[in-house]
């Protein structure tokens, strides 16, 4: 008897040993797996690499995949598919989807910018910028009914590379690539989309309603960990978001991405928060209709859920 209780001792020690670390024998149990599909790889989106790099997400108890889907129209596809369960993505796709009429909807639930993210560059340095220079110009711009609409005529993830074979006079880019155009000599920036357009929801994080229904906890532990990389962000200068974002962009110097964020940070283009505001929902909507893109109003509460925004707002500090 004195064998068996000594036995059992040891295995209930050996238990007890492997919930004191790291909360368990398989380490990473409770973890739930989440596929994210970026439209774009950018210094843009810093707030996600940070909720990455920092472990935000972790901490969450969330295990993140992060896969990049060139053009909106693909990632949003990935999405409706069930390839990837968010994408971060211009909301401007959620609202094609519910122009379609579909059964199950993709609903936005955590902003990640505030304004455009895209800068006009050009292969002369021109001084202050008129746009009436854009008449009877060659520009490069982003796909029909992206923001803002101008002439769009090449593929979303070849727009830089047939600016630099030669063809058109403007492009319209993001960063890192308008700072590394800049610093090559191959263009100058001119203007910034984001200043001219205003505050909108320019990309957000969104998922099918299905998904968000049956997933709830997990959504709100996405979007918690979204905020304190907001908050991360908000509090850090661009040189310390620069070193905890670089290893998404092993290829680029790291003065670029630095000048990059610091673009960003001054136009005041990372949201402080996850809710997508009302007021630049509507922007959104009128930068559509004069796209022509636009069926009917899509009304913010038809396709927003802020629930999950508005209790990490709150609670997360």
């Amino acid at each position: 008897m004195r064998k068996g209780k000594r036995g059992f001792a040891l295995v209930l020690a050996a238990v007890l040993l492997c919930a004191a670390v790291l909360s368990g024998c398989s380490g990473s149990k409770g973890d739930v797996k989440v596929k994210i599909g970026e439209v774009t790889r950018s210094v843009f989106y810093a707030p996600e690499y940070v909720a990455l790099g920092k472990g935000f997400f972790k901490e969450e108890g969330l295990d993140v995949e992060l896969q990049t889907i060139p053009g909106g129209d693909k990632t949003m596809t990935a999405l409706l598919s069930g390839a990837i369960d968010v994408a971060l993505v211009g909301s401007e796709t959620s609202i094609y989807v519910y122009q379609q009429g579909s059964d199950d909807p993709v609903i936005n639930f955590g902003q990640v910018t505030q304004t455009d993210g895209t800068f006009l560059v050009s292969r002369q340095d021109e001084g202050e910028l008129d746009w009436n220079q854009l008449k009877g110009k060659t520009f490069l711009g982003q796909r029909k009914g992206g923001m803002p609409n101008l002439i769009q005529n090449i593929d979303f993830a070849n727009i830089a590379s047939a600016f630099l074979s030669g063809t058109g006079e403007y492009v319209q880019l993001f960063e890192p690539q308008a700072s590394i155009f800049e610093k090559e000599g191959k263009g100058h920036v001119v203007a910034s989309f984001g200043v001219e357009s205003g505050h909108l929801p320019y990309t957000v994080f969104m998922s099918k309603q299905s998904y968000i229904k049956k997933n709830g906890e997990t959504v709100q532990k996405f979007t918690n960990a979204l905020q304190k990389a907001q908050n991360w962000v908000q509090q850090h200068t661009p040189e310390e978001i620069a070193d905890v974002i670089l290893p998404y962009f092993k290829d680029t110097d790291k003065d670029i991405v630095v000048s990059a964020v610091k673009r960003y940070k001054d136009q005041g283009t990372y949201a402080t928060d996850p809710v997508v505001d009302e007021t630049e929902w509507n922007n959104l909507l009128d930068v559509m209709d004069q796209a022509g893109e636009l069926k009917e109003k899509v009304p913010a509460s038809a396709i927003v859920d802020n629930s999950f925004a508005e209790k990490a707002k709150s609670s997360v500090k």
